[in-house]
């Protein structure tokens, strides 16, 4: 019986490395959810060029603002139909969305589908944020003596987290589909740019890791038979 103390004990000096890894791993993924957020460059948008040595403009956006760029078209590529790339220079000018600051204008957010789509990213990738922050918090708490029942709830948050920010980048994809399909605006050709990105992988880290998370704090299951019978305090 005594040869199963050992092991056990060995586990348990293993579970804050672990769960500083992990953590780890999540700050990572809670920097890009940050970065992600607070950026303009989720999607970029373009006109049909029809006309060469003349200025274009194209557009990028993100959550919270539209950024457009007037560009000096020369002529393109056969495979090249649209202005751009917004890499090349132009007179920049960015506004916040109408209806998060009224006074701005932001034309191609007039329609009111796409309003409700801008809105409802918006307000999904803040619940997002919400989670991450409260799951820091949590964790950080877990760090004191016999505090480790705060990583079940910090988990659940993060896992929380990636769910609300990957439904923010789907509700963003359609409303780029729409827009490229409306015969209300000017947009043909779009792609999108590194903030989605930071996006999609600040999703899978923030869910793979809270559900890791999740199992690192669960108790351990005995591994033999008789270890539930060393845990059971003898009979007087």
């Amino acid at each position: 019986a005594p040869q199963g103390a050992p092991v056990r004990s060995g586990m348990d000096e293993n579970k804050p490395l672990k769960v500083r890894l992990t953590f780890s791993v999540i700050l990572v993924g809670v920097s890009l959810l940050f970065a992600a957020v607070v950026t303009d460059h989720w999607a970029v948008l373009s006109p049909k060029v029809e006309e060469y040595n003349a200025t274009c403009e194209a557009a990028h956006f993100g959550l919270w603002r539209l950024c457009t760029k007037r560009i000096f078209m020369r002529e393109q590529g056969p495979k090249e139909k649209g202005c751009g790339p917004i890499s090349l220079p132009g007179e920049h000018n960015c506004s916040y969305f109408k209806h998060f600051t009224p006074g701005q204008s932001s034309e191609i957010f007039e329609v009111t589908t796409q309003k409700e789509y801008s809105i409802s990213a918006a307000a999904i990738a803040i619940f997002s944020v919400g989670f991450a922050i409260i799951g820091t918090i949590c964790v950080l708490l877990s760090f004191g003596k016999k505090r480790d029942y705060l990583l079940k709830p910090a988990s659940m948050f993060y896992t929380f987290a990636g769910l609300c920010i990957i439904i923010s980048v789907e509700v963003m994809r359609q409303s780029v589909k729409r827009m490229i399909d409306s015969e209300e605006t000017v947009w043909i050709e779009y792609s999108y740019s590194w903030s989605f990105a930071c996006a999609c992988a600040s999703f899978v880290l923030l869910f793979i890791c809270g559900i890791a998370l999740l199992l690192i704090a669960l108790p351990r299951f005995p591994q033999n038979p008789w270890e539930t019978c060393m845990d059971a305090e003898p009979e007087h």
